[in-house]
């Protein structure tokens, strides 16, 4: 069996750019809410919201690797 190591460099990259997004995905959230104009107060709540668009993402990747084995 040929072992590519792209699966061992994608598995290495995923945890580094899950910490980026979920440290920062908020952040640029409410900076393009505020930008838009929308007050201050929803823009918050739209940004906490989007936190759980990454957990969700790693729970959904994470099955479909578990179904895959």
């Amino acid at each position: 069996m040929i072992d590519d190591g792209s699966e061992d460099l994608f598995g290495g990259f995923w945890p580094f750019m899950r910490r980026f997004f979920l440290l920062f995905l908020p952040l640029w959230v409410y900076l393009l809410c505020w930008s838009a104009g929308l007050n201050i107060l929803i823009s918050a709540i739209i940004a906490g919201l989007s936190v759980s668009t990454v957990a969700i993402f790693e729970k959904i990747k994470i099955k479909n690797e578990s179904r895959a084995e």
